[in-house]
């Protein structure tokens, strides 16, 4: 049973860091070719947070979420399943309130993200395969007496969609003296689902005539189950890290979602390349995928005649991939000859690809 003192304690120390770390800045891509059709691309730099990546604002919020549903008690074992971002965050957390942590993560998770996670006081238990990180993560806690934080089942409840501290809300008071202040589109990726979620959510509530397209990594399930409906769908899983699944989970929310863009794996590593150039620092390979989804709105939108923002995520720090997606034997291996992409990418920046590589939307007005 939690002691009201140990409860409230760990409850401010949450809020008082949160308070310490200032709002996550917004960067304006500096392309001139599609600025002067009138079209702005902009990303959200969450690599700035104190753990280096979206998920600090997922981890905070399911820490917050478990200790108000009474689930965390002084010297509970906190557990997770991860693709490593959520666990490095969870681990900071978990050290905060004096909480052991386990992260369970596939054996190919970066080496940085695991070297972050002992940094934090946190231990890794690794699986082969992405799809079995669930009953693994499931079954510790109940040898260790500890709590599941289970992210893919509460990120969409944990953060409040209304309120004033969430992403969405964020994004609107950042952009309002931009040319564009409502953005035509907001794109993000999709791991737990947290994110789409509560973005969509607040659109709606808001009112916002703000559309919300998902970029979905080669390999991943979320396409296939947005077209059909159909949540019993598996796929193969996603070689992009921290987007994507090989299932669909609860907190994917399909009925807040727009667009759904299917990205290759080529094209993520080649905008993410690409996107490293442009701001002269490494990015993660999410963030690539994003940019390919924005790219390819800003086409449709240059076909069409149409100006306004388009806002996505930089969602983590690329130096937590130097061994990985940025070494180049290691990518190659992996994803193969990605020259293709990167002219095609190149193209695209320069807002000089023609519009028949934009989707087709059907819900086009």
């Amino acid at each position: 049973m939690n002691t009201p003192h140990w409860l409230h304690q760990a409850i401010a120390r949450i809020e008082a860091d949160f308070c310490r770390s200032a709002d996550t800045h917004l960067i304006a891509l500096p392309l001139p070719g599609w600025a002067a059709h009138g079209i702005d691309l902009y990303l959200k730099d969450e690599s700035t947070h104190p753990t280096g990546s979206l998920k600090h604002r997922l981890a905070r919020s399911l820490f917050l979420y478990a200790l108000c549903n009474g689930w965390l008690q002084q010297g509970t074992t906190v557990v997770e399943a991860s693709s490593g971002s959520t666990a490095v965050s969870e681990a900071y957390f978990a050290r905060l309130l004096g909480l052991p942590f386990v992260a369970v993560m596939p054996r190919n998770t970066s080496q940085e993200k695991v070297d972050q996670i002992a940094f934090y006081g946190g231990r890794c238990h690794f699986v082969e395969h992405a799809g079995e990180v669930y009953a693994a993560a499931q079954q510790l806690a109940r040898e260790t007496g500890g709590h599941y934080m289970d992210q893919f089942t509460y990120a969409e409840r944990a953060t409040d969609w209304r309120g004033n501290n969430n992403i969405a809300h964020s994004m609107f008071e950042q952009m309002a003296r931009e040319r564009h202040p409502v953005p035509r589109w907001i794109v993000v990726g999709a791991g737990t689902g947290g994110t789409s979620a509560t973005i969509g959510r607040h659109l709606r509530y808001q009112q916002h005539a703000t559309r919300l397209c998902v970029a979905d990594p080669e390999g991943s399930v979320f396409c296939a189950y947005h077209r059909s409906g159909d949540a019993t769908l598996t796929a193969p899983g996603s070689r992009i890290e921290g987007i994507g699944r090989p299932r669909v989970e609860p907190s994917f929310i399909p009925t807040v979602v727009d667009r759904m863009v299917e990205v290759p794996d080529a094209d993520s590593l080649a905008a993410m390349h690409a996107l490293t150039g442009l701001l002269g620092r490494r990015v993660g390979p999410s963030t690539g995928t994003n940019l390919v989804a924005m790219l390819a709105l800003a086409q449709e939108m240059k076909a069409y005649g149409e100006r306004g923002s388009i806002l996505s995520l930089l969602c983590d720090s690329g130096e937590r991939y130097r061994q990985t997606y940025f070494d180049a034997s290691w990518a190659q291996n992996r994803f193969g000859d990605i020259s293709a992409a990167q002219a095609r990418l190149d193209a695209q920046l320069a807002s000089d690809s023609g519009p028949q590589d934009a989707p087709t939307d059907p819900t086009r007005e």
